[in-house]
């Protein structure tokens, strides 16, 4: 499974680079507009420091404004992929763009239904997110299996990207679930690190080693 950063933080995508196992990036306008730059500087910004896929959202809702942002945002780098709202119009904005060659992240999947209709207009990604679906008492992990099984049954090509991974439950049933791609916040990959017995053993270890350089002495 892939595993991408969730947040247009220079800074965090920078810490989160340096283990060199993350593989790209997933932003939308929310996260750029923390960050206060303009969102196509803060995409270009981004490409720089990371070398894979990386979601810059469209911010318009009809075709026409979502197709003319698409090829715009494609434009910043070669590793732009385009992520558009699974609405009608989105839709018809994926089945375009991705005839031209563009890579499309579909956002906002909530249904096995709605994943279906991306693949068959030829997302590259699509997103269902599991912590949202969570929140109201239905099971993200589920959704994922499903959709997984759905893609797997007609060969569609489409990854399933987990988003909204709230901890690090999330990014395991993902896993489990089958998704190629979990994004997940700067904080929740760096809590994938952590076990109390990892801690106690190597303080252990430590303790051990440190005996045996009194006994030399």
């Amino acid at each position: 499974m892939r595993l991408f950063i969730d947040s247009a933080n220079l800074e965090e995508i920078r810490k989160a680079a340096e283990f060199k196992i993350i593989d790209g990036v997933t932003t939308n306008p929310s996260l750029i507009a923390r960050e206060g730059h303009d969102h196509h500087d803060q995409i270009r910004a981004i490409c720089g420091i990371l070398d894979g896929d990386i979601s810059a959202e469209v911010v318009a809702t009809d075709m026409e404004g979502m197709i003319r942002e698409g090829r715009a945002l494609a434009k910043i780098h070669d590793s732009v992929v385009v992520k558009i709202p699974l609405i009608r119009d989105g839709i018809k904005a994926v089945a375009t763009l991705s005839s031209e060659g563009i890579r499309t992240n579909v956002t906002l999947c909530f249904s096995p239904l709605q994943a279906l209709l991306a693949a068959k207009a030829g997302a590259y990604l699509i997103s269902p997110f599991i912590g949202r679906l969570d929140d109201i008492s239905h099971d993200g992990s589920e959704l994922i299996r499903e959709i997984v099984a759905i893609y797997d049954n007609y060969g569609y090509p489409t990854e399933v990207l987990a988003a909204s991974a709230r901890g690090p439950l999330h990014v395991k049933e993902a896993a489990l679930a089958g998704a190629h791609v979990c994004t997940l916040p700067f904080k929740v990959f760096d809590q994938l690190f952590n076990h109390p017995l990892t801690d106690i053993g190597l303080e252990k270890f430590l303790a051990d080693y440190r005996k045996t350089l009194v006994v030399q002495a």
